[in-house]
C-alpha cells in the first residue's frame, strides 16, 4: 500500500486532490481511499489542513491518518513554516511541493527523502487562468510515481469537469505528468 499525505490550506482543494487520486486508482482497477483531517474546529478557509489517500492493489480498509506516508504533497509552501510537513515520511519517500523555490531554501533538504519542487501555480495560471493547482499536482504525482496512469488521471478529472473546463484541466494533468515523467524538474 502507498500512503499519501497532502498539506494545504482550507479552500485549496486538498481533499479534492486526494479524491482525484482515489478515483484514478479505481480507473486503473486498483483501490483508493481518500479522506480529510481537519483538526479542531473543522475546515476554515486559509487554515492548514491535511488530506490523505491510500492506494493499493487490494481493498483499503485502514481508515485513519497516515503517520508514515510514502509521499507528501504540499500545496502551499508557506505551510512549511507552520507544520513539519516531512514528519514521519518513510525513508526513501518523496515530498512534492508547489513552489518555484529550491528545497534547501525551504529547509526541506534531507538524505532520508527526496524533495521535488514544481511551480503548480504558474502552470495552472497559464492554462486555467487561475492558480487552482490540484489537477497540476495530480498529474505531477502520477508522472513522478507511476502509481497512477495518465489515462486514469485524465478520466478522473474529466468525470468531474466536463466540457471546456475538463479539457483545460486535462491539459494541465498532461503537462505536469510529462514534466515529472521526463524529469524536467
Amino acid at each position: 500500500m502507498k500512503e499519501v499525505r497532502i498539506h494545504g490550506r482550507g479552500g485549496q482543494g486538498s481533499l479534492v486532490l486526494a479524491q482525484f487520486m482515489a478515483i484514478a486508482a479505481l480507473e486503473d482497477e486498483k483501490y483508493g481511499l481518500a479522506f480529510p483531517f481537519l483538526g479542531g474546529g473543522g475546515e476554515r478557509r486559509g487554515k492548514p489542513i491535511m488530506a490523505f489517500c491510500r492506494l493499493d492493489d487490494k481493498p483499503v480498509r485502514l481508515r485513519c491518518r497516515s503517520y508514515r506516508p510514502d509521499y507528501v504533497i504540499v500545496q502551499d509552501p508557506t505551510i512549511v513554516a507552520e507544520v513539519d510537513v516531512a514528519e514521519g515520511i518513510k525513508p526513501g519517500g518523496t515530498v512534492l511541493i508547489n513552489t518555484d523555490q529550491n528545497p534547501d531554501e525551504l529547509g526541506l533538504g534531507s538524505a532520508d527523502y527526496t524533495t521535488l519542487c514544481i511551480s503548480a501555480d504558474d502552470l495552472a495560471r497559464r492554462i486555467l487562468g487561475r492558480p487552482i493547482i490540484n489537477t497540476v499536482l495530480l498529474g505531477a504525482f502520477a508522472g513522478l510515481t507511476g502509481d497512477l496512469s495518465l489515462e486514469a488521471c485524465l478520466n478522473a478529472v474529466q468525470s468531474k469537469f466536463p466540457g471546456e473546463l475538463g479539457q483545460k484541466n486535462a491539459q494541465v494533468v498532461r503537462e505536469s505528468y510529462a514534466m515529472l515523467k521526463e524529469g524536467e524538474l
